[in-house]
């Protein structure tokens, strides 16, 4: 058994699931400012309220499994980039105490608002700013040893993309949590999002392709080509299939949600398959960074007894509160 290639899959897993399901919880804090009045953005907030807290589960598995699995990673990403790994969790923190205090506040509700978007905000512009610095560190043999080496055009634009992304699923969640006025409203901001997210997309691709041979290489080169191009097509395909969804009056349940989670499985497969087998992007291979067999097998036996359980812990989490949301009625 390639021992490597197994926690490159788990770690994938990790954080596309995290991805998924914390981007809508923090989309929804990204676009809660557009909402009209302190009524919509408690139901915003309300529609989370039970789950919130459990997609961070993904994170903290994501986290501990390169820290077992592959140290020389754990140590470089933080080592190298502290300041936007900080942020990123002091503006999490924000985040959660909203949720504790908002529905308690009377005169300073607001501020909890503003605590609300601002850390959903900060912290997804901190994770784009992660992953455009990993990837345009590719191709140079320097270190990121300057404080603010890690903050160039590349990595901002990948923030920007992500802030853009996240706030499309917040507004498809939303779509499917909430009725009426509110719901017709979100409707309308997702299509400016979807549209928004194909730009940004699109340009941090190019990007990638003109800043790194080695991704540009494992696309453009032929037959390599060939088996990557269903990738673009399937993101052409989930935006086709959702653009009808968010320009009809009709109830489009989860159809959205499932179709904007699409475009992100696709980016997400495109990143993997231009930066596969490292694990630090022009660095060091997932074989040259895996851990000592003792340390990851002792360690594979708990990951996969959890894995199970958390996941049916929040398959039961969703389908308890997969009604709509109200201020008045709850679920």
């Amino acid at each position: 058994m390639d021992i490597a290639l197994v926690y490159l899959l788990l770690i994938g897993f990790g954080i596309l699931v995290y991805v998924l399901l914390d981007g809508f919880s923090l989309g929804v804090g990204i676009i809660s400012p557009l909402l009209k009045g302190s009524e919509e953005k408690g139901i915003a907030m309300k529609s989370l309220a039970h789950l919130w807290d459990s997609n961070q589960t993904w994170l903290v598995f994501g986290g501990v499994v390169l820290f077992v699995a592959f140290p020389a990673v754990y140590a470089y990403v933080l080592s190298n980039l502290y300041i936007p790994i900080i942020l990123m969790l002091v503006a999490l923190i924000f985040r959660g105490v909203a949720f504790e205090f908002r529905f308690k506040a009377d005169s300073s509700r607001k501020w909890w608002d503003i605590s609300f978007a601002v850390g959903c905000t900060i912290a997804t512009f901190c994770q784009g700013l992660i992953l455009g610095a990993l990837i345009g560190d590719m191709s140079t043999p320097k270190s990121m040893d300057e404080p603010l080496q890690w903050l160039t055009p590349f990595s901002v634009h990948t923030g920007i993309a992500l802030v853009v992304g996240y706030a499309l699923l917040g507004a498809c969640w939303l779509i499917r949590k909430t009725e009426n006025g509110l719901q017709q409203r979100v409707k309308k901001l997702a299509k400016l999002l979807l549209v928004a997210m194909l730009f940004f997309m699109a340009m941090v691709s190019v990007e990638m392709l003109l800043e790194q041979p080695t991704i540009a290489a494992r696309w453009l080169d032929w037959p390599n080509s060939l088996w990557l191009a269903p990738m673009p097509l399937l993101t052409a395909y989930f935006a086709y299939k959702l653009w009808p969804l968010l320009t009809s009056n009709s109830e489009p349940g989860l159809k959205p949600l499932g179709y904007a989670m699409g475009l992100f499985g696709t980016a997400f497969a495109g990143l993997i398959a231009g930066i596969f087998p490292y694990i630090i992007p022009g660095r060091l291979t997932i074989w040259e960074a895996i851990a000592p067999d003792k340390s990851v097998y002792f360690t594979l036996v708990g990951i996969l007894i959890f894995i199970p359980v958390i996941i049916a812990y929040n398959l039961y989490n969703y389908r308890t509160f997969s009604g709509k949301t109200s201020m008045k009625d709850g679920y």
